[in-house]
């Protein structure tokens, strides 16, 4: 097999395992799981797994400041990204939940053109015109408590965001399974803190227990350890486009296993932001690669 075919091997299994998460939290979530039990549960499993494989891989964890950047990464950035998008499941599909998710990387290209003082290209700018007229198709007409749903998956893209262009600056050069791992067991401080007080609801059937092991194991573990290993193989843009089959599985699995239906207008719509998604990683725009 050649090191190309093994890269897209790699990332396609890393998009499917992330597009699997959103389908197994809504079983959670069916069988009593709330969004901060999911989450607990989820990152402290996960920091575990990922610290125990950097250490098998004898690789050396952040120290001093960078340490304590990295870990508010995870116990600020991507706990706030993730509550919004485990929100957002509680209102709304997991299919639609996943494609507002990857608004992500035109956001991406804004942000780092933002920062860096420097007008985006007439090309990138309409791509990512694109990806929005494709995101307000996808949305449709919302209605009742579907719109705190649309805004919370909205909110998750923007922190999500902010999350990679911060992080391409912070975790530059570091061992990613190390990296990884820290930032999932800050999260798990944080959101393990929280459910001490809140005491939030977890699955009351082995069914569920199933599924949120399927969210720690395969949403986390496995999704983030393919990501790297395809990254090395293909480099950032390949990956990127690779990386597109998450929200598809999602919409697919939405379907099959929970019912979930898009109007044709949507469908319209996520294909347009997909295409938009893959332009901006072919052009090398910005769909930066996310650090975990």
């Amino acid at each position: 097999m050649s090191r190309r075919t093994a890269g897209v091997l790699l990332a396609g299994m890393s998009a499917a395992s992330f597009g699997v998460m959103p389908v197994l939290t809504k079983i959670a979530y069916r069988d009593g799981a709330t969004a901060l039990g999911v989450l607990s549960i989820r990152f402290a499993t996960a920091g575990l797994i990922l610290l125990g494989l950097a250490r098998l891989t004898r690789q050396s964890l952040p120290r001093g400041r960078t340490l304590l950047a990295v870990a508010a990464l995870g116990g600020v950035g991507y706990v706030l990204e993730s509550a919004c998008y485990f929100l957002a499941l509680q209102r709304t599909s997991a299919g639609l939940t996943a494609l507002l998710l990857y608004v992500y990387p035109a956001l991406v290209v804004l942000l780092s053109a933002l920062l860096a003082r420097r007008a985006p290209t007439h090309a990138t700018t309409a791509l990512v015109a694109l990806a929005l007229v494709g995101t307000a198709l996808t949305i449709g007409r919302p209605g009742g408590g579907h719109v705190l749903g649309i805004v919370l998956g909205l909110s998750a893209a923007l922190s999500y965001s902010v999350y990679i262009v911060v992080s391409a600056h912070v975790v530059s050069g570091l061992a990613p399974l190390a990296v990884s791992g820290v930032v999932m067991s800050a999260a798990g401080l944080v959101d393990g803190a929280a459910a001490l007080v809140v005491r939030p609801g977890v699955p009351t059937h082995v069914h569920g227990w199933f599924a949120l092991a399927g969210v720690a194991v395969f949403g986390s573990v496995v999704a983030v350890w393919a990501f790297f290993e395809g990254l090395r193989r293909l480099g950032p843009s390949d990956t990127a486009v690779v990386s597109t089959l998450e929200p598809v599985v999602s919409v697919v699995l939405g379907a099959v296993v929970l019912g979930e239906t898009f109007a044709g207008a949507q469908v319209v719509g996520a294909v347009l932001v997909l295409t938009a998604v893959v332009a901006l990683a072919r052009t090398g725009a910005g769909t930066g690669e996310p650090a975990v």
